[in-house]
């Protein structure tokens, strides 16, 4: 799936009345299959984005696409996870997982099937009957994802999933999502404020400005994959996280 938004722009109404800009001008593309991270200043919109892109959020003016098509409802095909969990918490692992295929009408039975399959892959196959509360933070982002990679979609929107862990548990989490992308090839947008983490994962990295975000930067990470958690010391990963930084910096002054 081919995501891409043309003089983007969202503002929004404060109480006064006023509108206020939260992002854009704002134009990039993301290319079928490819794994984009999106950087930025707190505040400046990079959540919105995702949710424009989900089709959750209408802009005020510009456009979103997908494969050529403008974006007016929630995007078919497309799956998004947020920091927030969201799992029920009356609702067991295998049942929280199985939620988006219940939905779609597919028989208790197969979704069943569909998502024991992949519960080895989460590490989560020890726990189909455990509920939210009896997991840990990390667990329960991996529910998460779980429910984002059962629905098999062609896009993943990724609002700083795994901003709210702890540093080993994320680190975990990143490599996890490398081995899960390494088999099922889809287009990824990742929002996170972590630079070493979107030079790790990502195949670009977009970095926006100060409310309102706009594009900065536009940075291609040529490293070879696979990918692995030592690479973060090699000459060429620090080169990139440094020029990344440098932009970072400049919205900060």
């Amino acid at each position: 799936m081919k995501l891409r938004v043309e003089d983007l722009v969202v503002s929004f109404r404060n109480p006064d009345g006023e509108l206020l800009p939260v992002l854009g001008p704002l134009s990039f593309s993301v290319s079928d299959n490819e794994f984009a991270c999106v950087l930025g200043p707190s505040g400046c919109g990079k959540s919105t984005l995702i949710q424009v892109l989900a089709g959750l959020l209408p802009p005020t003016s510009g456009a979103a696409y997908s494969d050529g098509q403008v974006i007016t409802r929630p995007l078919s095909g497309a799956a998004i996870m947020f920091q927030d969990t969201n799992l029920l918490p009356w609702r067991t692992v295998l049942d929280n997982i199985a939620l988006p295929l219940e939905v779609a009408g597919i028989s208790r039975a197969d979704r069943y099937r569909r998502v024991r399959k992949l519960l080895p892959q989460l590490n989560l196959e020890d726990f189909e009957r455990a509920y939210p509360a009896e997991l840990s933070g990390g667990m329960a982002q991996r529910v998460a994802l779980g429910r984002v990679i059962v629905q098999k979609p062609r896009a993943w929107l990724l609002d700083e999933p795994f901003g709210a862990l702890d540093a080993l548990t994320r680190e975990s989490l990143r490599l996890e999502l490398l081995q899960l992308r390494a088999g099922a090839r889809q287009t990824l947008i990742l929002v996170t404020h972590d630079i070493n983490e979107a030079v790790l994962l990502a195949d670009r990295v977009i970095v926006l400005s100060r409310r309102p975000g706009a594009v900065v930067a536009d940075i291609e990470i040529a490293l070879p994959r696979p990918r692995a958690a030592d690479m973060i010391y090699q000459r060429e990963f620090l080169l990139l996280t440094k020029e990344i930084r440098s932009y970072i910096d400049e919205q900060r002054a």
